[in-house]
């Protein structure tokens, strides 16, 4: 994952922040969890996931005549040879030895079943991923980097505050314009964040002009590799300063060598693609031009909000803010946005017109913390209203927590209760109106007009309704219902959505 310091130009030390166990000693390979396991085991829960792609489709008649249920294995002279191959057209260098080894055990056999959807994942991201390094003409090989990354987890979240496929740390992602605040994670925007990260990795070619100590820049840090470079003796390719680098990074390149050979031979071992329900190519964009809430998106496009939270992974609070944010969905759900936006709008003014409750807006106000002595950040946590992940994700936090007199940013919410703005004409005056008490499901309000009683109702527009159906429900027509809420013809109801009705 990626981790600067602010001397980044200076290649100053970076911490590393990918903890790998120690996985190799002396010349014995010992695979325990690590992060690399986590990441995969990060696709096993996930709910937004699960239905998003489906069980893969074993052919009935395969290349190698495999049961479904077997696990082949190879001799070494056989992963050598297939190595070699996808050397022979790259500009790394893909050998094949007993560490490469105890990685392809991991993704070919202890995790195959994730890496079964991470193979249906890439059917999602990998076209983009090309697009953006062939035009920063970087090596497309590394689209397997983010399978070490985040397993091709958009919402990956590591323990110390890395997030998206890229895993970039929350100064590292500002530097590189990925903005982060409580409603908007663009390190999880998987096009900005991929973009970045190919800018990334054109800066530290330029440093090493080596693709394979870019691997290991891109998880050290540019500053441990110089240290390395010179404690080997002036030693400018991977495997000669491997013995001089942290065993984390020692693990990091083998676990890259390992994810281009099982994402280009999986056939050869059994395993098959979970099936995407979109791909790349079924995808769109549209800018929204307001605000709107992922339920609102939703009741409007007819599609569920698990299926906006998987394209859009990029926004924390179940709605996109305003300031031209993006919102992605299969082609044919953006072109129906993009034909009634100006309807979807006005659908949603009218919701917020007709509730007569007072609205409370959120403003976010970013603070500094300076760490007073023996304070934890737990108490710091608990101090704000925030989570711990919330602090490690906007600072920078090392292994060994704060210490007294850092400084941290914190964004802190602040309530500002507001009222919908009524002109001294339309205010009701005291003898003229009485207020029913309100129900669950509607509000009753009772106007006095010319010695005649008529009943103000308000209908909350639940899922599949429409206006049609509401007008039939109370014996209004649906002009009238359209006039007494200055609705167009034909307009597409909102979930949550109130309707005026009078009788």
């Amino acid at each position: 994952m990626v981790n600067l310091s602010k001397h980044i130009l200076n290649t100053t030390l970076i911490v590393s922040v990918l903890f790998i166990s120690k996985l190799f000693a002396q010349n014995t390979v010992t695979m325990t969890d690590n992060p690399v396991a986590a990441m995969l085991d990060s696709l096993a829960n996930q709910k937004v996931l699960e239905k998003a792609l489906l069980k893969p489709v074993y052919p009935k008649v395969n290349k190698y005549k495999y049961a479904e249920d077997s696990v082949p294995r190879f001799e070494d002279f056989v992963y050598e040879s297939r190595l070699a191959k996808l050397d022979a057209n790259s500009p790394f260098d893909l050998v094949y030895n007993p560490h490469v080894k105890g990685f392809i055990e991991l993704y070919a056999v202890r995790k195959r079943q994730l890496v079964s959807r991470v193979m249906g994942l890439s059917q999602l991201y990998y076209p983009m991923f090309e697009e953006v390094f062939d035009r920063h003409n970087i090596p497309l090989e590394l689209k397997h980097l983010a399978v070490i990354e985040s397993a091709l987890n958009p919402i990956a979240r590591s323990k110390c505050g890395a997030t998206g496929l890229w895993q970039f740390m929350y100064p590292t992602g500002k530097m590189y314009g990925l903005n982060v605040t409580s409603y908007i994670d663009e390190r999880s925007n998987v096009y900005k964040a991929t973009e970045a990260a190919a800018e990334y990795l054109k800066s530290l070619y330029g440093m090493f002009g080596d693709w394979q100590m870019v691997l290991a820049a891109y998880n050290a840090g540019p500053g441990t590799i110089s240290k390395a470079i010179r404690r080997s003796g002036g030693k400018k390719t991977y495997w000669e300063i491997r013995p001089f680098l942290p065993t984390e990074t020692q693990a990091y390149v083998p676990a890259f060598i390992a994810a281009n050979y099982v994402m280009n031979y999986p056939a050869e071992h059994n395993i098959y693609a979970a099936s995407p329900r979109k791909t790349y190519f079924e995808v769109d964009t549209a800018v929204l031009k307001e605000p709107m809430t992922f339920d609102q998106i939703s009741a409007a496009l007819d599609v569920s909000v698990e299926d906006i939270i998987y394209f859009n992974p990029q926004y924390r609070k179940g709605m996109i803010p305003s300031g031209g944010n993006s919102l992605t969905l299969p082609k044919a759900k953006i072109g129906t946005f993009i034909s009634n936006e100006t309807e979807i709008y006005a659908a949603i003014k009218s919701q917020q017109l007709v509730a007569s409750e007072s609205t409370v807006a959120v403003k976010e106000v970013q603070k500094i913390h300076t760490v007073r002595n023996k304070e934890k950040l737990s108490t710091i946590a608990r101090k704000y209203g925030v989570t711990i992940a919330d602090l490690k994700s906007w600072n920078y936090i090392g292994k060994k927590g704060v210490k007294a007199g850092k400084k941290l940013i914190v964004y802190v919410k602040q309530d500002v209760i507001t009222q919908p703005a009524i002109s001294k004409s339309d205010a009701p005056k005291e003898p003229e109106t009485n207020v029913a008490s309100n129900s669950k499901k509607d509000t009753t309000i009772k106007l006095a007009e010319n010695n005649t009683t008529s009943t103000l109702k308000i209908h909350k527009v639940k899922k599949g309704e429409t206006l049609y159906g509401i007008s039939k429900k109370y014996g209004i027509s649906v002009n009238k219902l359209i006039e007494i809420n200055g609705l167009k013809k034909n307009p597409q109801l909102l979930l949550g959505q109130k309707i005026k009705l009078v009788s």
